[in-house]
């Protein structure tokens, strides 16, 4: 296995209240969880510092989202340093829903996770394809394309971590087999070491999102360039525990 700790977040999206958010927590504290894992966990903006408060100091918080300057008249939206001050260390950038149901294009990612990164967050920069374009083989082309946007803007990797989620495998029950995500991981860091260099590719965590279960999450940690998981809907449920736990 290479050096790179472990890394597991859970991303509630929309869902949860106090009480939901409580039960999932108190589980999450009960638990025994790997020391060599980094846990992140993403609610909702409105539940981060309830969900911050309740949480083992050991369990680090993210925002789902955040816009690219610091304040202004932007009706809905979040700055990084608002995701600060209510405890966030991290923040989840350019998940397939933010590119694709609500249209967040390559370049505006790249400028959002800059900005970032800059104001002190880590940042879990979200990158796929769509089933019509594994299909069509077009898969590392559009990976490729997306991590060339986020290379442009970024000068210090040291707080990214790139998630890979094949939007065909996000919530649809379908998983990246363990050989089709380790092939993708793979040519990633073969693009981070020729076109940004070869510290950042052995250094930097690529995790893998889509569909992660406690039935799955064993075999795919074991893959030499799995770093860990972006889980969504077992992020929910106490076989999160197990997800976290992967890497034994």
């Amino acid at each position: 296995m290479s050096g790179r700790k472990f890394f597991v977040g859970g991303n509630w999206k929309m869902n949860g209240n106090k009480d939901e958010i409580k039960k999932i927590v108190d589980g999450l504290n009960g638990a025994a969880l790997n020391d060599n894992t980094d846990i992140v966990v993403s609610p909702p903006a409105c539940y981060l510092e309830y969900t911050k408060g309740l949480l083992s100091p050991k369990i680090s918080t993210a925002g789902q989202n955040c816009y690219k300057v610091a304040k202004g008249a932007f009706t809905g939206d979040l700055s990084p340093q608002m995701l600060i001050d209510v405890g966030a260390d991290w923040v989840i950038i350019g998940h397939s829903e933010r590119r694709n149901v609500f249209g967040e294009g390559d370049e505006l990612i790249a400028e959002k996770t800059a900005f970032a990164l800059e104001s002190g967050l880590g940042v879990i920069a979200c990158i796929g394809e769509k089933l019509e374009e594994r299909e069509s083989g077009k898969t590392e082309e559009v990976v490729f394309q997306q991590t060339k946007a986020i290379a442009a803007k970024v000068s210090n990797w040291d707080k990214v971590v790139l998630a890979y989620e094949p939007v065909w495998a996000i919530g649809t029950g379908k998983t990246a087999t363990p050989q089709q995500a380790q092939d993708v991981h793979a040519q990633l860091r073969k693009w981070l070491k020729e076109n940004v260099s070869e510290s950042v590719a052995n250094s930097l965590r690529i995790i893998y999102g889509g569909s992660v279960t406690g039935g799955n999450c064993k075999e795919l940690a074991q893959s030499g360039d799995i770093d860990g998981f972006l889980v969504g809907g077992a992020s929910l449920k106490p076989e999160f525990v197990e997800i976290i736990n992967a890497r034994g």
